[in-house]
């Protein structure tokens, strides 16, 4: 039960540090139904994981919950539950083996005794930390999933060297954890997930979350990963709407207001560019986001999804307890009740755009919408959570045969190209505009974005049929006219998509499968055959924005009515 919102306080959500300490007390009391007699495991209903360590998972992922609670002044009767668990689980629990899933569990189960040393570790028995302390050291002798899992035995070493147990190990794994990471910053902040371009909230939740917290539990001082959590949050603290709303992009979206992890890491560590007030306003914004649009079960669990239930926001290793990584969120107790996260007013979100060369982002947020324009994260080729040219914190990609956001050729059989491997070229900024551009296969695309407005350019081969989609929108009802469509959805802001080049014919097609907002969804399309090679529209999402005019020739220029212009070649502004 939550208490009575502060309005004076919290302006903007009602929320204060009381609604964050009786959601998690609530989180804990719905999951104990489900607790195995020997108290090692909980195990949700609900779908399995490829791995099937979904009681483990259960166990470690509200334990962290409790962990993080009790750390910031809570009681220490939360901890209770999970006492038994820590003395049965290490003959209970699933063996740490090379990049399988007790590595990650490992990693919960460790922070949140490191979190609680006084409160638990040290009260148990001799032989009880032993036995837990060998099973945690597995994960040293194991080989970490090539990407931010190398930070789990990081986590689990700075425990275990906290409490002198296999020290030389713990420490290599340390060093190892971070070693690895570092070819993988990009700049401004921002990590690919592995020798990859996956850019997304993994970045927050893993990245920079663990090796922040291993600086500030160990006091061994890490002032460059301080930073880049500081540079970090400068950009992605603009990835949220008006309302708290975290964008809709990446796998493991399931895990929800985890989203908010590093925004109260660095406001605990003073390593953010946010005012407190903004922090919360962000943070307790995304929390309420989620549990007054279906998070929740009827019996108060997490589900599996984004909004409610959605399947398509799921991997193979999603189980029924993978959700309670939004655990992570709760960071922002170790904040002391005194601390000015807590007391300080609300403030609104931050807006504005900026670009991000190292990712190859264009992050747009105006009009309460955060959008972000990919020219540089892709997982592999086609998937939908990385693979669009757009992702919205208000929309979710389509993942059926009518790909939202999307730029491609159209075969003679009727089948619409990818865009291939992205190469990026970078992104920047021209005065009042931000441009972002990549290379595909037999495709260059460039983004020029003034306020809500893109302006979507390629450039192809002369005389390819083409086609070019813009946001889907569930429920929606669509305005069709001559190379322009508008879809209107009573639960979403409009999708506008106008043909300014290159393109004769608009239509919507419905995706059947939805998005994460809702089923069935419209998706707006222009179609043409582009006879010199360039084709050129205007996407908006949410705002009113005039179309410009484009002149086209060895290169595009772009010219608004109020007479700003831009020139575009295919690997950005002509200089």
């Amino acid at each position: 039960m939550l208490p009575a919102e502060d309005r004076t306080l919290s302006p903007y959500t009602g929320w204060t540090r009381r609604h964050w300490e009786a959601l998690a007390d609530d989180l804990l009391a719905t999951v104990e139904p489900y607790r195995s007699e020997d108290g090692a495991t909980i195990r949700l209903p609900g779908r399995a994981s490829w791995s099937d360590c979904d009681g483990m998972e259960g166990f470690a992922r509200t334990f962290l919950i409790a962990a993080f609670r009790v750390a910031g002044g809570g009681p220490a009767a939360l901890l209770e539950p999970y006492r038994a668990g820590f003395v049965s689980g290490p003959g209970a629990w699933p063996a740490v083996k090379d990049r399988f899933q007790p590595m990650v569990e490992a990693a919960s189960l460790a922070l949140g005794l490191w979190l609680t040393r006084e409160r638990l570790w040290d009260t148990l028995a001799d032989g009880e930390r032993e036995r837990l302390a060998a099973y945690l050291a597995t994960v040293f002798s194991h080989e970490p999933a090539d990407n931010n899992w190398w930070l789990f035995p990081l986590t689990v070493g700075g425990f275990l060297a906290s409490v002198g147990v296999e020290e030389e190990a713990a420490h290599a794994a340390i060093d190892r954890g971070l070693a690895r990471i570092e070819p993988w910053h990009v700049g401004q902040g921002w990590y690919s997930d592995g020798d990859n371009r996956s850019f997304d909230h993994y970045n927050g939740w893993a990245l920079h979350f663990y090796p922040v917290l291993y600086d500030l539990l160990s006091g061994v001082s890490l002032p460059v990963h301080r930073a880049r959590l500081r540079e970090f949050l400068g950009s992605y603290a603009l990835m949220f709407g008006a309302e708290g709303e975290p964008l809709y992009q990446g796998r493991s979206v399931t895990y929800r207001f985890a989203a908010v992890a590093a925004l109260m890491l660095g406001a605990v560590t003073g390593d953010t560019p946010l005012s407190p007030g903004a922090t919360r306003r962000l943070a307790s914004g995304a929390v309420r986001h989620f549990l007054e649009r279906g998070a929740l079960s009827p019996e108060g669990l997490l589900t599996l999804g984004w909004h409610g239930p959605h399947e398509a926001s799921l991997q193979p290793y999603s189980g029924s307890a993978s959700p309670y990584w939004a655990a992570k969120a709760f960071a922002g107790l170790l904040a002391p009740a005194d601390h000015p996260l807590w007391t300080a007013t609300e403030e609104p979100a931050p807006d504005g755009l900026l670009a991000l060369p190292g990712p190859g982002l264009v992050v747009q947020n105006a009009g309460g919408i955060a959008r972000v324009l990919n020219h540089g994260s892709q997982r592999y080729v086609g998937d939908p959570l990385y693979d669009r040219y757009a992702y919205s914190t208000h929309t979710g990609p389509t993942s059926d045969e009518f790909p939202d956001n999307h730029f491609g050729l159209v075969l003679d059989d009727g089948t619409v190209t990818a865009r291939g491997i992205i190469e990026p070229r970078g992104a920047g900024r021209a005065g009042e505009l931000w441009w972002a551009a990549s290379a595909g296969e037999g495709v260059e695309s460039v983004s020029v974005v003034r306020g809500a407005a893109e302006v979507r350019v390629h450039r192809v081969a002369p005389g390819s049929r083409v086609r070019q989609t813009g946001w889907a929108l569930p429920a929606a009802t669509a305005d069709v006219r001559d190379g322009f469509v508008q879809l209107t959805s009573p639960d979403a802001p409009d999708s506008v998509l106008t043909g300014l080049y290159g393109y004769t014919i608009a239509s919507v097609r419905e995706s059947a499968e939805g998005t994460a907002f809702g089923t069935p969804a419209l998706v707006p399309v222009l179609d043409g055959v582009t006879d010199d090679g360039w084709a050129v529209a205007l996407a908006v999402l949410g705002a009113d924005a005039t179309a410009p005019t484009v002149e086209v020739g060895d290169h595009v220029t772009i010219t608004w009515p109020d007479g700003l212009s831009l020139t575009i070649t295919p690997h950005g502004p002509l200089t």
